[in-house]
Order: C-alpha cells, then structure tokens, then sequence
C-alpha cells in the first residue's frame, strides 16, 4: 500500500486499468492521450464532452471504453425530433385479465455507460431532460424516482464545424461535465494503421473463419472501479496545492488582477464545479502515476480539459482568435507555483 516516507504507492487497481487504456487501443490508433482521459474521468465518477470534426473516432471511443469492462452500454442519436422521454423512459399502460397498470419502461439513459452522440442536435428541453440524470444520479417521470445504476457515465459528442441546425449547450449543462476533450485528427503514420486495421477486419469478416466463435475478451470488473474510486479518495492534496487549483480557478473570476490580456479575453470565469474538477481529476492523475500526493504536475497535467468548457470568452478574444486553451496557458503562467 502507499507509504508516504516512499511517496509512491504500490500498483493495483492501476495495473488492472492499464489492461484498459490496451483494449481501447486496439480500437483508437494514435489517442494515447485521449484514451488516459477517458478512462481518468471514468474512474474520477465524472461525465465527459468530445468535441471535434467528423471522423475521428469520439463514436468509437465511447464503444471500445464500455466494451472494455463489463457493464452495460446505451447509445441516444440526438435529433432535432427527439424527446424528453425517449431519453429517459415513460409510463406505459399494460393491461393484463381484464386488469390494466402503468409500468415504466427505462430509456437508453439507464446504463452504465451512455453514448450521447452530437448532443448540441436536441432542442433545449431533451438537453434538459438529462441534467438530473447526470447531475443527481436519478430520473423523475411521472412523480417517481429512478435512481441510475451505481456506475453511470455520459460520455457525449458534439461536432463544432457544423452549426446549422444545432442547439448549443448552456452553460449550465456545460458545466456538469467533468472534462472536454478535443481528439483532433490523427498523426499520418497512425492513419495508415487504421485503414490496414479496417481492411484486414473487412477480410476476417468476409472469410470462411468468420462463422466461427470468438475468443473472450476478459472484461473489467465493476468493482474494480468502485475500489479504484476509494484509493482515489485517499490520495493526499497539501494545503499548498489546494490554495494553488484554487488560485488557478480564482484568476478566471478576477483576470483584470493578472494581465490586461486575460481581463480583455475572459467574460465569465469557472464557477466552483472547475475547483471540485481540478481536484478530483488531478488525485486520479496521480493515483494513476502511482502516487499517493498530488503535485503542481497533476494539476497542469488536466487543466486544460478541466476549464476550456467553463470558460467563457469576450468577442474581444473571439476576434483576435484566442482560443481557451490559450487563456487557460496564459492563466498557469501568471499563477505562482506553491
């Protein structure tokens, strides 16, 4: 176990989550680093927002993470027609003998891993429809409480080329995913593994091997999850560190005390859920990294994918094409390390 005169920790849980990050791979070429991030905000019981063009595997990533552990997997294609209930479920009036009762049918949302693909497509009210599920851990329909299973995730997708036609997310639902990643496309020689990897999964398809059955995937436990979450909670943050992710977010709030460049660029800075996500995710970098303390390391290490969707930007920095990613690099070179 983890020792602090050694300030590293003895490998578990971690370990077993490596096998993972292997079998997520064999599906995504070239996102090592987006496949860590999926998996850090799996085990940091959060929900995560992929964001990026067409095409480079946010779909994909979603089915190779829950096919990786044994649990159950639910897909909602939002559309402009969609509806509240076809995400959550509703009463359905059965009737039986002569006697009749309303039974409530689950919706797609009730998995342990739920692919919410080009979310900012539904109008406002289904978006809506999911903030309690993700936020509370239950649905309400019809005056009763469902409440999610134990392991639940909303892993989402939204493609930010393509506007017409979309319902961009609020602030407020922006703000209950835990991360946002952006994949980006994938390095050229990694690109030609993918289409050598589909080409030969075509060719094994269409042989005469085809027809037989499939090794077992050995799949990760649940539990393994929930252990991982409570070795989590036991990773030390110094006072030091704490006042540092805080000051981080602080200057978001208050950038006119740090640069003229960032009091142009930010309108409205990170609200304290950007606090609570530094936090939770930079324990999880390091209990991943075998330690049982986190550095200033950890901290850089996911603030990116912790603030850019928290951030909101003036048309200022809109025009002189500052990005939040830019802001946020702009932020940890003005906030001192502890």
């Amino acid at each position: 176990m983890v020792t602090q005169e050694q300030g590293v920790r003895t490998a578990t849980f971690a370990d077993l989550f490596g096998t993972i990050t292997d079998s997520v791979q064999r599906a995504i070429q070239g996102k090592p680093e987006v496949i860590d991030l999926a998996v850090l905000c799996l085990v940091s019981e959060g929900h995560l927002l992929l964001e990026d063009v067409p095409g480079v595997g946010k779909t994909t990533l979603a089915k190779a993470l829950a096919a990786s552990i044994d649990c159950s997997f639910g897909r909602i294609q939002f559309t402009p027609d969609l509806l509240p209930s076809d995400v959550t479920g509703t009463e359905v009036y059965y009737q039986k003998d002569g006697a009749g009762e309303f039974r409530f049918e689950p919706g797609p949302i009730f998995a342990n891993i739920v692919l919410g693909d080009e979310i900012n497509r539904a109008p406002a009210k289904v978006q809506a429809a999911m903030l309690e599920a993700m936020e509370e851990r239950q649905v309400t329909v019809a005056g009763t409480t469902h409440k999610m299973p134990p392991l639940f995730m909303v892993m989402a997708t939204q493609n930010p080329v393509e506007q017409e036609g979309t319902y961009p997310l609020p602030e407020a639902q922006m703000d209950r995913f835990l991360m946002h990643v952006n994949i980006e496309y994938t390095p050229v020689e990694d690109e030609v593994r993918i289409v050598e990897l589909v080409r030969s999964e075509e060719v094994a398809t269409n042989s005469d091997d085809a027809d037989k059955p499939q090794p077992v995937v050995d799949k990760i436990p649940q539990q393994a999850v929930f252990d991982a979450r409570r070795e989590i909670g036991q990773v030390h943050v110094s006072a030091a560190i704490g006042r540092y992710m805080a000051d981080l977010v602080y200057a978001t709030r208050t950038p006119e005390k740090y640069s003229g460049d960032l009091a142009r660029w930010i309108d409205v800075g990170g609200s304290p859920r950007a606090s609570l996500a530094l936090d939770k995710c930079s324990r999880t970098h390091a209990w991943l990294n075998q330690r049982d303390f986190v550095d200033p390391e950890d901290v850089r290490a996911i603030i990116h994918d912790c603030l850019r969707h928290r951030l909101m930007l003036s048309y200022e920095a809109q025009g002189e094409g500052v990005n939040a990613n830019q802001v946020i690099d702009a932020i940890v070179e003005q906030v001192a390390l502890p």
